[in-house]
This record gives structure tokens, C-alpha cells and sequence, in this order.
């Protein structure tokens, strides 16, 4: 058996101190957040400000979310995260004014450089603009930004960023469509009287 001084695989990619701050969170998340009751929003945002994340006012996450690193979650006000959605987050994840961010959704936020022989761990910053959506099952790779107000649907994958105010749909993503808030006719709500 080899030792991790001898295989970069075998090294950790976080000090010794980080990973106890991240168990201490774990702990706390399996105890207090995940069995806090379904409409207790105020409570898991007090959780995840204790352990240094910034959350804006009437934040939504539901007690089957989960935040890898809540000290890297920067939040604005009315941020919605469903049941199972998952933000992995080694560096900062900024989330808008009223974005969501569905159920069983993936946000990555980190990666391997699989061209390094250590095969080290490759965070990036990225930001989910105001008004953004991602659907449920969507996925949003490591890096990938989305302007205000896009939508990523329902079990697409983002590769690339999103464009303010556009819909996207697929894997890898692409643009489908301009959403246009505001307008019943133009998002298909009502049908025009043609």
C-alpha cells in the first residue's frame, strides 16, 4: 500500500482543519437542519448563517437541501433551494434576488484537472443571476454562470453560461427560447386570440 506522500491520489484536497469545520457542519446538518419541520425556512437559514453563510431575508431552503460548504453560499433575498438539490461549493456560489434552484437540481462548483498527474481539485466562483431557474434534475457544471433571469429545464445540463433572460433546455444545454416575464402571450400561458 502506498502512502500519500508517495500518491498524489491518496492526499487530501483540504487541510486537516477544513475537513473537521465541514464534519462539524455534517453533523449539525443531519441533526438540526435536515429533521427541522418542512415549513421552518427561517430556522435552516439561521443554521447556515451560523456557519458563516450569507442569506438575504424570506430565503426557502428545504430541510432535504444540502450546501457542501455554507461558508462559500452567498445568498440575496427570496433564494429558493428544493428538497435534494445539491450546491457543491469549495469556492463562493452567489445566488440572486428570488433565483431558485428545484428539486433534485446539481449546482458543481468544483472539478479534477485529469491532465495533472496529482489529479488535483479545480474550484471555480460562479453565479446564478436574480430570477434564474434551475428546473428540477438540472445540472450546472463547475464554472458556468447564469444571467438574471434564465432558466435551465428540466434534467439539462449547463456547459457553458447562460444568457440574462433566455430558456434553455438538454444535454449539453442550448438555447430554446427568450423568456419574456410579464407577457402571458409571449410564455405560452394564454393563447393569443388569432
Amino acid at each position: 500500500m502506498q502512502s500519500p506522500a508517495s500518491d498524489p491520489y491518496l492526499r487530501p484536497a483540504f487541510p486537516l482543519a477544513h475537513r473537521l469545520r465541514r464534519q462539524f457542519w455534517n453533523t449539525c446538518h443531519l441533526l438540526f437542519y435536515r429533521t427541522s419541520p418542512r415549513p421552518f425556512h427561517a430556522w435552516r437559514s439561521f443554521l447556515l448563517r451560523c456557519f458563516g453563510a450569507t442569506v438575504g431575508p424570506n430565503c426557502h431552503f428545504y430541510a432535504k437541501s444540502r450546501i457542501w460548504d455554507p461558508r462559500n453560499l452567498i445568498c440575496a433575498d427570496q433564494v429558493t433551494v428544493g428538497d435534494d438539490a445539491e450546491i457543491y461549493n469549495p469556492s463562493p456560489v452567489h445566488l440572486g434576488s428570488h433565483a431558485i434552484v428545484s428539486q433534485q437540481a446539481y449546482i458543481c462548483g468544483a472539478t479534477h484537472d485529469y491532465n495533472a498527474p496529482e489529479f488535483p481539485l479545480v474550484s471555480h466562483a460562479m453565479r446564478l443571476g436574480a430570477y434564474c431557474w434551475v428546473c428540477a434534475r438540472a445540472s450546472v457544471a463547475p464554472g458556468v454562470n447564469l444571467g438574471d433571469g434564465a432558466v435551465l429545464g428540466l434534467g439539462s445540463v449547463a456547459t457553458h453560461d447562460l444568457e440574462p433572460w433566455t430558456v434553455y433546455a438538454g444535454n449539453p444545454a442550448r438555447k430554446i427560447k427568450v423568456r419574456r416575464v410579464g407577457d402571458p402571450v409571449a410564455s405560452g400561458m394564454v393563447r393569443s386570440a388569432q
